[in-house]
């Protein structure tokens, strides 16, 4: 008899399947120029969760 595994959603993305990117804002340094404005945030995109590889759950032995 084979033992099944039970999943559960995962603990560092609650099940979204990606991690979504952080944004930085400080007005002390110049990204780029959009026309005539500065945008002054440095964004991360978001990645795929790394402990679920982003399946948005994880496999628990019963």
């Amino acid at each position: 008899m084979t033992r099944q595994k039970k999943s559960k959603e995962c603990p560092q993305c609650h099940g979204n399947k990606k991690i979504p990117g952080t944004c930085v804002c400080d007005s002390e340094w110049r990204g780029t120029q959009d026309g005539d404005d500065w945008n002054e945030c440095q964004c991360e995109p978001e990645q795929p969760c790394p402990t679920c590889q982003g399946t948005g759950v994880v496999e628990v032995d019963p």
